[in-house]
């Protein structure tokens, strides 16, 4: 076995272990409004938004339907309809992520992220402690944050347009 065999299987193991990673971050702890078992989470969301909610998984980058939507109206948590965001918040980041400068108001929450070896702020429904995605501090004016949300926590409720008069 010479140098280069051990370096990559060295980097296979790593590779492996870091794939593992978020999954052994803690969930919010406390109490919430609305609680269920796992077994009824599951039967609830689709397998995507269970992965994202309730086991703190990311949806790849680009394929939320959320991430193109640009009518005005409620982002609310898939898991328990709470109004989470507006789209009067949302701007394009680049990141392939819906992103937003601010949370409705007292609608999230936060706790400390330690998966991936580093520290980041995770965003989690109040109500029902989903996992949403997480909050940088790279924003735009006037906050200056970037609440990086992961779609497929989020379902899309338009606001109702005024009929116009004829």
């Amino acid at each position: 076995m010479n140098r280069r065999n051990v370096m990559i299987a060295g980097a296979g193991l790593f590779a492996g272990l870091i794939a593992r990673v978020p999954f052994a971050n803690a969930k919010p702890m406390g109490k919430f409004e609305v609680q269920y078992s796992d077994a009824e989470w599951q039967r609830r969301l689709a397998p995507r938004q269970y992965y994202i909610l309730r086991e703190q998984g990311t949806e790849r980058p680009f394929t939320s339907p959320q991430l193109k939507e640009k009518r005005q109206g409620l982002y609310t948590c898939a898991g328990c309809a709470l109004p989470v965001y507006r789209s009067g918040d949302k701007f394009d980041s680049g990141t392939g992520w819906p992103s937003f400068i601010r949370a409705v108001k007292g609608n999230v929450a936060t706790s400390v992220d330690r998966s991936w070896f580093i520290t980041r702020t995770e965003v989690h429904c109040r109500r029902c402690g989903g996992h949403l995605g997480h909050v940088f501090d790279d924003g735009p004016p006037p906050t200056g944050k970037r609440h990086c949300i992961n779609g497929d926590a989020l379902d899309f409720v338009p606001t109702a347009r005024k009929k116009q008069a004829s």
